[in-house]
């Protein structure tokens, strides 16, 4: 449901790295609207060098953006704790000034999204939802050591 994309510039996460903050945005998703944990999806994508630039300047500082698309529903609380939660978090994780973090939310009507092969229910309705899922699918998170 939230899929998240984390681009950096001028920096190289490693697997460790990567599998942190993976596992981070996950939490602060959950933690702060409430939504399972496995609908998070993080996707990473480091810019080539010499392709970031700030004020129409080549930037050569390291940073980290985070783009999630999200579910509209959410309070403004809850969307204030998400962005300072993943700031923190990937701060902590990426060594990068917390400065230079940039995180956007972006929300999309869950009648306008299908994951999982089916349209998405508005949040609070997920456990409902999910029992449409396949034994199928059901088999393979529980083989990817996914918690649903």
């Amino acid at each position: 449901m939230p899929t998240y994309t984390v681009r950096t510039a001028n920096l190289s996460l490693d697997d460790d790295q990567r599998q942190r903050i993976a596992n981070a945005i996950t939490e602060a998703h959950s933690g702060s609207t409430g939504a399972p944990g496995y609908f998070a999806q993080i996707f990473f994508d480091p810019s080539l060098q010499a392709t970031h630039f700030i004020g129409g300047r080549l930037n050569l500082i390291p940073h980290v953006y985070v783009h999630g698309l999200i579910r509209a529903g959410r309070t403004a609380d809850q969307k204030r704790s998400l962005l300072e939660g993943i700031r923190d978090r990937v701060h902590d994780i990426a060594g990068v000034r917390a400065e230079d973090i940039w995180v956007y939310v972006q929300e999309i009507a869950a009648e306008q999204m299908i994951e999982f092969g089916r349209i998405l229910p508005e949040p609070g309705r997920e456990a409902e939802w999910r029992e449409g899922f396949s034994p199928e699918k059901i088999e393979a998170f529980r083989r990817a050591g996914v918690a649903i």
